[in-house]
């Protein structure tokens, strides 16, 4: 990782710009769900610890480029204050303008002050350059700690760096990078790939890449009835992204090619809905019955998953099993995020839904790594160059 880190910089006395992922659920217009915050509070008490005038900023939710008040920083930047204990949080009314400028010059050493929420401007998100230049000019070093973000260029993450002096990653953003590209350059082996989720579409270049690293590769969730479906197995009512049949086949024959196992759901539990009150049950093999859509990985796949994962030394997974979200579709998921859990392997979940099924099952403590970017995650082990990362580099 050609760039420097917030622990190389000297952040005493200077106003620091830190692009954090705040992006987190509210409930009753308070957070509901911390660890993002908590994720960020290292990189923050550097800064704060080292005197720095630390300027936060974020976005929240998706208020498409216009001022929403159920999109507001306030409730974020006042947990982060009761999480500090006694480090006060100013809360301005924008992240840009007069105002924000002179708070921002106001700031003192070892003080904080949370920007409002960035997409409440849509020059955000178009990476405009004079908004870029307008947060730049609050800040004589910028670092970058939401690797969530990482895989976006806009203002806050690409846009502004070229205008401020001295920039540098956070710890999240280092140890996001580190264990990632632990699984690109050296996974101990059998390194094992698990995907999951609903479209083929999402993955594949992810897929490709894998095939490159990875000695098996398992197949779960919806997007696995797309393959299913190339090779001819009838699937049913079954979610097929029939545009992507060629490729999952193309896919397919590749990885033979290349004696890499993708392994596929030998059987389903399926309904004729997707409803949680229907009636469901498990089929004997691979394919669906007429009517009927396959909905979770069957006990044979999950005993067959959970054994080519019991042999693991790493693992990467990525995307549910099944729609998880309803009980009687959740078995499968469940059962693997035990067999993930209990493994031996070095560990590294990304994504999501991954995510909430390992928070629900009460074993994400057993994860090695949980990343904090679903998306970013994804073309970052696809091999793409993520624009949040490169504008760091020097």
């Amino acid at each position: 990782m050609a760039t420097r880190t917030i622990r190389d910089i000297d952040v005493s006395g200077k106003k620091v710009l830190m692009r954090v992922d705040f992006n987190v659920p509210l409930a009753g217009g308070k957070v509901s769900d911390e660890k993002r915050i908590v994720a960020a509070l290292p990189s923050i008490r550097t800064v704060v610890e080292g005197g720095g005038k630390l300027v936060l900023m974020s976005h929240l939710g998706r208020p498409k480029g216009k001022r929403n008040p159920k999109f507001s920083m306030r409730p974020v930047g006042e947990r982060l204050a009761q999480l500090l204990e006694d480090v006060d949080v100013i809360l301005p009314e924008d992240c840009i303008g007069d105002g924000v400028r002179k708070l921002a010059s106001e700031l003192e050493p070892g003080k904080v002050m949370l920007l409002e929420n960035l997409r409440f401007h849509p020059q955000e998100e178009a990476n405009e350059e004079s908004f870029a230049k307008q947060l730049a000019a609050l800040a004589e070093v910028y670092i970058n700690d939401a690797f969530g973000a990482a895989h976006r260029a806009h203002a806050s993450t690409t846009g502004m760096v070229p205008f401020v002096p001295s920039r540098g990653a956070g710890f999240l953003m280092r140890s996001e990078i580190t264990v990632l590209s632990r699984l690109l350059e050296s996974p101990e082996q059998p390194f094992v790939a698990l995907l999951g989720g609903a479209k083929v579409s999402d993955k594949i270049g992810v897929i490709e890449n894998l095939m490159n690293l990875c000695d098996t590769l398992l197949i779960g969730g919806g997007m696995s009835f797309t393959f299913l479906a190339a090779q001819g197995i009838p699937v049913g009512n079954s979610l097929v992204e029939k545009d992507k049949l060629h490729t999952a086949k193309r896919i397919l024959e590749r990885a033979d090619t290349r004696g890499i196992p993708i392994l596929l759901p030998s059987d389903h539990v399926v309904a004729s809905q997707m409803e949680a009150s229907a009636a469901t049950q498990n089929t004997n093999g691979p394919q669906v019955p007429e009517g009927m859509m396959g909905l979770d990985i069957g006990r044979q796949t999950i005993s067959k998953f959970s054994e080519v994962l019991a042999r693991a030394r790493t693992i990467f997974w990525n995307g549910p099993m099944g729609v998880f979200e309803l009980p009687a579709f959740a078995g499968g998921t469940n059962r693997i995020a035990m067999a993930v859990a209990k493994s031996q392997a070095y560990s590294v979940v990304g994504g999501g839904d991954s995510v909430a099924a390992l928070k629900k099952a009460g074993l994400d403590s057993y994860i090695n790594h949980i990343s904090t970017g679903g998306g970013a995650s994804l073309e970052f082990i696809e091999g793409k160059r993520l624009p949040g990362i490169a504008a760091l580099e020097e």
